[in-house]
């Protein structure tokens, strides 16, 4: 895909036009105007509809993979016309490796346990797949089902965290850089000393630091080392320090481990047992008049009695007993066979941060030997939601990218699938805290920036979806245009394609992604993204779901869903997300594999604070003919309007018809707000009429619009 990204474009073009004056209560509105600028004499992107429109699959609980994926269900997603498949590997956010197939071996197989590759050549077929939960597991909280905990603090001193091995030297080629631990205490609390109870291998020097700063998000916070924290020449053991002549008021505390022992425990036989730091159980507070520690640190095996732990990096070390029956992964061969992928090249992920890079090569070669389509693959998931740093995940992606071209050299690599673009790192180094400038800063000076082929993030733009809901709308495109010149800012390249590996209104559950306002943000984001450049979108919530709400009380229930389900898993109500794709995949767009040229439209028609309530996105089809993709984000008004072109010279008239108009809004749509029961009252196809060229159309409050007709020569297309 050719793609031609201006830093202007749309914002521009709206700031260009004159506001349309809000007519008063009870009168008709003179009509506003969108216009479609031809000037740049070439398109702002071009597209492909069976490249930039996906969906995605991901992670599910126990036996939920059968539940969903039914030849019901399957056909019933494929109706929404988003033809390409993304797979997500919900396994990476739950900090467990995964058996992408249950054949396979283990480094230490006598015992079952070590580190595991399954078998690229299963003598069944591969239908389901689960995660395995980490013994050494340092992090307290993940961001799946979060039902783990970390073993810095559970209590138990035959436990132990430890660091990845594959960070060391001898798989870097590099030096190995500081790991660290993180304690989080919850609220300032007094520290003048701390205890380490040490595994193999120990740290040799390391440092103890407490947090300066307001909180942890505090831009002027600072690691401080103990007057006595710095320790070097260590022994391992079990240690109690005294870090200060007086106590310390703080809430956070890290363990910043700078050299390693090399040391592995009795009878080990693996190198990598022996590369890292380990540690048993960690305790920081004060000491008392005959020398014992006051711990302020909470121990216990469960997020809600322990202490928050925040690591480095995980071993990826487990055993036969820790499989997750709770995380669940559709089989490869499930997924390829059972036409979700519609015979196109999946959007593929391999495991990287709690897995190993020859269990991601050898799903590489499973999936080449069945013959499946695979041209990108996405090396693992939300790395930076992980706590780890962008430095350490880029030395991980490097070996997985070593491993999968070894297989194939010809396959694109890419990621890092950021839980958001605005990636920041925060109390991990205070020079530079923008993760993506800093992930591909190392990839330049490696010298590897050739191995980074597409760069994938996930875009919900809100945590909070209680409120204004329209005013959120209109938030969005801004957010989406600050996102383009803050990636610009980072560095990642522009040659090569970006991609929203998962979008929709929130990473949490609610009312708003249930109500027409979810097929608007649905149609901004996309068309958006697409006039600034981007290549390809996913929309997350492609498989039947039911309401819940999991973040605010406020935000009621609902989900991000093409279909809601009955009582048996099976997709029953059509939702907006599912008009919307149909709209924007086969009204808007031409279906196939033609080329569209999209151009930059804007419209005049903004709200008393000078926001833009209507949006315009305009492609030129393969057929000729021209189609924009129109959201009215005034829940209150309908707005007329009429559509112009101009070019370099000036005015080139409107569309000429007929036209053809398709219409989705409230005379659509209505949701039964009733907690877990809630579901559509009404869900009816959109609107379809056609209206004689150059008349005004009329746009329903909270509306998507299509609207096609014959125009001028597309420039440049």
């Amino acid at each position: 895909m050719t793609a031609f990204r201006f830093a202007c474009s749309v914002l521009c073009l709206a700031a260009a036009l004159s506001p349309a004056a809000a007519a008063p209560a009870g009168k008709p509105a003179a009509p506003g105007r969108i216009v479609v600028d031809l000037s740049a004499g070439k398109p702002a992107n071009t597209f492909r509809p069976d490249e930039a429109f996906g969906g995605g699959v991901d992670g599910m609980g126990r036996d939920d993979v059968d539940l969903v994926l039914t030849p019901h269900n399957i056909a019933a997603m494929r109706e929404g016309g988003l033809r390409k498949l993304t797979y997500r590997l919900r396994t990476e956010l739950g900090n467990e490796a995964w058996h992408w197939n249950e054949e396979g071996t283990w480094s230490d197989p006598a015992r079952a346990q070590g580190y595991w590759t399954s078998s690229d050549d299963p003598a069944k077929p591969v239908l389901i797949s689960h995660g395995y939960n980490l013994p050494r597991r340092g992090n307290t909280i993940d961001q799946a089902n979060n039902l783990g905990y970390s073993r810095l603090d559970d209590g138990d001193p035959e436990t132990f965290w430890k660091t990845n091995p594959y960070l060391d030297s001898r798989y870097t080629h590099a030096p190995a850089r500081p790991q660290w631990a993180i304690v989080d205490l919850g609220g300032e609390k007094p520290v003048d000393a701390a205890r380490i109870q040490w595994a193999d291998p120990y740290a040799v020097d390391y440092d103890v630091q407490y947090w300066v700063g307001s909180d942890d998000y505090d831009p002027a916070g600072r690691w401080a080392t103990f007057p006595a924290g710095a320790v070097r020449g260590a022994t391992g053991g079990d240690v109690t320090l005294k870090l200060s002549p007086q106590p310390v008021k703080t809430r956070f505390l890290r363990l910043m481990l700078r050299k390693a022992s090399g040391t592995a425990p009795a009878g080990s036989t693996d190198v990598r047992d022996g590369l890292g730091y380990a540690v048993r159980e960690v305790a920081f507070g004060t000491l008392d008049p005959a020398g014992r520690l006051r711990d302020v640190v909470r121990h216990g095996k469960s997020k809600e009695t322990q202490s928050v732990m925040h690591v480095s990096s995980t071993d990826p070390w487990h055993r036969a007993v820790d499989k997750d029956l709770d995380l669940e992964q559709a089989g490869l061969d499930r997924i390829f066979r059972g036409g979700l992928t519609s015979g196109l090249p999946m959007l593929t992920p391999v495991p990287a941060f709690y897995d190993t890079p020859e269990n991601a090569a050898a799903e590489i070669r499973f999936l080449k030997r069945r013959g499946y389509k695979v041209e990108q693959v996405e090396i693992g998931e939300e790395p930076d939601g992980q706590y780890g740093s962008p430095e350490d995940y880029a030395e991980i992606y490097l070996q997985v990218a070593d491993a999968v071209h070894a297989v194939d050299p010809a396959i694109k690599l890419g990621g890092p699938s950021f839980q958001s673009g605005f990636a920041d790192v925060w109390m991990e180094r205070e020079d530079d805290r923008s993760w993506t400038r800093r992930f591909v800063r190392f990839l330049k000076d490696r010298g590897r920036l050739g191995d980074f082929n597409f760069f994938s993030f996930e875009h919900y733009p809100f945590d909070d979806i209680c409120g204004r809901i329209d005013q959120k709308l209109i938030r969005q495109t801004t957010l989406m245009a600050d996102l383009f010149k803050r990636l610009d800012d980072d560095g990642v390249p522009r040659d090569i394609p970006w991609i929203i590996a998962e979008y929709g209104f929130s990473a949490y559950s609610g009312r708003a992604m249930s109500e027409l306002p979810s097929a608007l943000l649905n149609a901004d984001i996309v068309g958006q993204f697409m006039t600034l450049g981007g290549d390809a979108t996913y929309l997350f919530g492609y498989t039947p779901n039911v309401p819940i709400n999991q973040h605010q009380p406020c935000a009621g229930y609902g989900n991000m869903m093409l279909w809601q389900a009955d009582e048996n898993g099976q997709a029953k109500w059509k939702m907006p997300a599912y008009y919307g794709a149909r709209m924007m995949t086969g009204e808007w767009a031409q279906p196939g594999d033609g080329v569209h040229a999209l151009y930059p439209a804007a419209s005049n028609l903004r709200d008393a604070k000078g926001q833009v309530l209507v949006t315009a996105y305009a492609a030129h089809r393969p057929d000729g003919r021209w189609a924009l993709m129109i959201v009215n984000r005034d829940k209150d008004r309908a707005h007329p309007v009429r559509i112009d072109f101009k070019g370099a010279a000036g005015p080139l008239g409107g569309l000429t018809g007929p036209l053809e108009v398709f219409q989705y809004s409230g005379a659509q749509y209505a949701w039964k707000d009733a907690g877990p029961q809630s579901r559509p009252a009404r869900s009816l196809p959109p609107e379809h009429r056609t209206l004689k060229g150059g008349a005004a159309l009329d746009l329903p409050a909270y509306s998507l619009t299509i609207v096609r007709g014959a125009g001028p020569a597309a420039p440049g297309g």
